[in-house]
């Protein structure tokens, strides 16, 4: 079966508001839907793994040449330090689950229970057959 990496976008989908902005309840909504949709994941074995990610002013870049000390800084980044919230990783069998499994994600509940559509960027994990187009 093919493995397909979902990337949450941190984009608000179609809240301007920032989720620490969310009224508490509204908050533990969203993290409720996001629980229950991974253990459904898990329990059918289409999960693979989830990870959300910590506040993007955590980031950091690193470059090394192998042999001298790292140099290691905040920036500059691509857009991804701004963009990526989190990722999921399924093993599914097509890419027409892998885009229901997004579609499930961006519906995750905002304020007032709407769906945020939050973007969630497709991609399938390299195998002998992901030269297939």
């Amino acid at each position: 079966m093919p493995k397909f990496l979902l990337l949450v976008n941190h984009d608000g989908g179609v809240f301007e508001q920032p989720m620490d902005e969310w009224a508490p309840d509204d908050i533990t909504a969203h993290f409720n839907y996001y629980e229950a949709l991974t253990e459904e994941l898990v329990a059918s074995g289409e999960m693979v793994q989830f990870t959300g990610l910590a506040d993007p002013r955590l980031a950091r870049i690193v470059r090394s040449d192998g042999t001298a000390v790292s140099v290691v800084t905040d920036g500059p980044f691509p857009e991804s330090k701004e963009v990526l919230a989190g990722f999921n990783v399924i093993d599914v069998v097509s890419e027409a689950r892998a885009l229901e499994i997004a579609a499930r994600i961006s519906a995750v509940p905002g304020p007032g229970g709407v769906a945020t559509q939050q973007p969630v960027e497709v991609r399938q994990v390299m195998n002998d057959t992901a030269f297939d187009l």
